[in-house]
């Protein structure tokens, strides 16, 4: 368990990646939204005013992904720590971060509305579709999607760490032919409509569970993966 805490504050060594970007990036967005709704109602509108830039640090949690493993592990293959310790170190930092994250946009959204959307009516951080939840869902919501994000990124890295340039081509070779596969199975077969249609029934809490599913499965395979990755 030492070992595991030292890993995480090993990543830690340089805060900004994991604290000060993300809170630059959701401040920047923050900020820039409540300018541009200030216009808006300055000229004169009354319509809802919505934005999905509270997402904007979970998409640069992809990036930190990436980052956390080609940024420390030569770093840590140098220092004869274990690829498992190495592993559990990060993922549990990340989710430490994921996590108050998520609580912090779940109070955050509860200020939001009990302001009026920062008395403009705007929905930044509680977005209807999501702020209509349990606080839980809520909660684990957030989480799941950042989770989801990292190991995505994590789990390019640890391909690249063990394969290489080769690994990258034939990763996103295949990846790109998967993706126009489905493309074509829906277009030939009509499943479109279906499709778009089952969306639109979809829930927080069952995008929840399926995303935290699919975190599971890449986060076992980029375990795999980082076992014969080398530095």
């Amino acid at each position: 368990m030492n070992r595991i805490i030292k890993v995480a504050r090993m990543q830690l060594i340089n805060k900004a990646t994991f604290i000060g970007i993300p809170l630059i990036i959701l401040g920047g967005s923050f900020l820039f939204t409540l300018a541009i709704w200030w216009l808006v109602r300055r000229n004169g509108s009354d319509e809802g005013l919505y934005s999905g830039g509270a997402q904007a640090p979970m998409w640069y949690f992809l990036a930190l992904g990436i980052q956390a493993l080609t940024l420390t592990f030569p770093f840590s293959m140098a220092m004869s720590i274990s690829r498992r310790t190495f592993y559990l170190g990060t993922v549990a930092l990340f989710s430490v971060c994921a996590l108050v994250l998520s609580v912090f946009y779940y109070l955050i959204g509860l200020l939001e509305v009990a302001t009026g959307g920062w008395g403009m009516g705007g929905q930044f951080f509680a977005l209807q579709w999501i702020a209509d939840n349990n606080w839980l869902v809520q909660i684990l919501f957030y989480f799941v999607l950042m989770v989801l994000l990292f190991m995505v990124g994590f789990l390019i890295a640890t391909i690249y760490m063990r394969w290489r340039t080769t690994g990258m081509v034939v990763f996103f070779t295949l990846l790109g032919v998967v993706v126009l596969g489905i493309i074509a199975l829906f277009t030939f077969g009509n499943y479109w409509d279906q499709f778009w249609s089952c969306a639109l029934t979809w829930t927080a809490a069952g995008i929840t569970l399926w995303g935290g599913l699919v975190a599971l499965l890449m986060a076992g395979g980029s375990y795999l993966t980082l076992r014969k990755a080398t530095a």
